[in-house]
């Protein structure tokens, strides 16, 4: 990624150029989910045709916002003093290398939440970005020195953020209530079929 291009730009035109997004490469990790359990995982979270719909049009109003809301999210952890180390140094202090250089993985994950297919590149990377919260590739992909691992409990829990949160910027661009409705319920699962699959290289396959 160029130095003069806008993190914005390559995170909804160029993705590729973002470092350490391997989505579709040889380079992420490899799922021991099956494309049957992901399907059994979108009948439990209800995701539908509809949804897709929805979440397409949802990643028209969201993708220029994208950047705005990872500054959002971070903020709002920002404001958690235990929360610092994970995305900071381990004393707490600011890292902004760290955050810039992961800030437009985080910003595409909203674009790829309403857009991408959901196969085995997908399921890939998926269990890429669980692994990137816990002790087996936190830090590495930045060669950060920030804590090794993000509790398991703190990823759902800060779920309820990107979610809620979601609905002001789903509305910000005139879409009407209903059609708010939808995006939001279909972004809801979409958040949720995604944060699910990150869980899992946090146990052991009979226990997930």
């Amino acid at each position: 990624m160029s130095d003069h291009t806008p993190i914005s730009e390559s995170v909804v035109e160029h993705p590729e150029r973002i470092p350490g997004y391997t989505y579709g490469t040889a380079a992420s990790a490899t799922s021991p989910l099956t494309l049957q359990e992901l399907e059994r995982l979108k009948a439990v979270v209800g995701l539908t045709p509809e949804d897709e719909e929805a979440l397409r049009e949802a990643a028209v109003i969201l993708a220029d916002q994208a950047d705005d809301m990872v500054d959002a999210y971070r903020a709002r952890l920002g404001d958690l003093p235990f929360m610092r180390p994970f995305s900071g140094h381990p004393d707490g202090t600011p890292n902004p290398e760290y955050g810039a250089a992961s800030k437009p993985r985080f910003a595409r994950f909203i674009i790829d939440a309403c857009t991408r297919p959901l196969d085995q590149d997908w399921l890939n990377y998926q269990h890429e970005i669980g692994l990137r919260h816990t002790r087996a590739k936190k830090n590495l992909t930045d060669h950060a020195d920030s804590l090794d691992h993000i509790p398991m409990r703190y990823l759902l829990g800060f779920t309820a953020v990107v979610i809620a949160t979601a609905r002001e910027y789903l509305a910000a661009k005139g879409a009407s209530p209903e059609q708010v409705d939808r995006m939001h319920a279909a972004f809801t699962k979409s958040v949720m079929l995604h944060v699910t699959v990150w869980t899992r290289p946090y146990a052991d396959a009979a226990s997930w």
